[in-house]
């Protein structure tokens, strides 16, 4: 009963980590797609990182979007979510890492951290909780969801 009860509520965590990362990446993406300067003024700190591009928007929103797809991907392909999962949460954690290094550097303020936390850093911790959770039940039956362990001798 009890191993039962933890095994729904890890699920439900789980769809809520992905419904997280699916939702708010592919809604900012489409934004930063169809509305990009609307986007560029209302996100809190971007018109302090320099002068509006609009292709840069857009080119960053299209890779939003394919993030939360990968997220979402992942979720119904449990043979390949580790795959789709770790490929996402590979650039957003660069992308983090990317801003508190800004930090570091004093290209941005310090109170750029907690402004940024839910756009930028949430998501990678997401991300990585979601693929350390896939790699355990990989782990744990031999192989991930769905595929055959590999050979013996290739």
């Amino acid at each position: 009963m009890h191993s039962q009860l933890s095994r729904r509520l890890t699920r439900m965590a789980v769809y809520a980590m992905v419904s997280f990362n699916v939702i708010l990446l592919t809604i900012n993406g489409v934004v930063m797609i169809i509305v990009p300067y609307t986007w560029y003024e209302l996100v809190p700190g971007v018109t302090d990182t320099g002068f509006f591009n609009q292709h840069f928007v857009r080119d960053i929103g299209m890779i939003q979007v394919l993030l939360g797809l990968a997220f979402l991907f992942g979720m119904s392909m449990p043979s390949r979510r580790i795959d789709f999962w770790l490929a996402a949460t590979v650039w957003l954690s660069a992308h983090a890492l990317f801003h508190f290094w800004e930090v570091a550097v004093c290209i941005s303020p310090v109170s750029a951290i907690p402004r940024d936390f839910v756009g930028v850093t949430l998501p990678a911790l997401v991300g990585i909780l979601l693929c350390l959770w896939a790699l355990s039940q990989g782990v744990r039956d031999n192989s991930i969801e769905g595929t055959a362990p590999l050979p013996s001798r290739i």
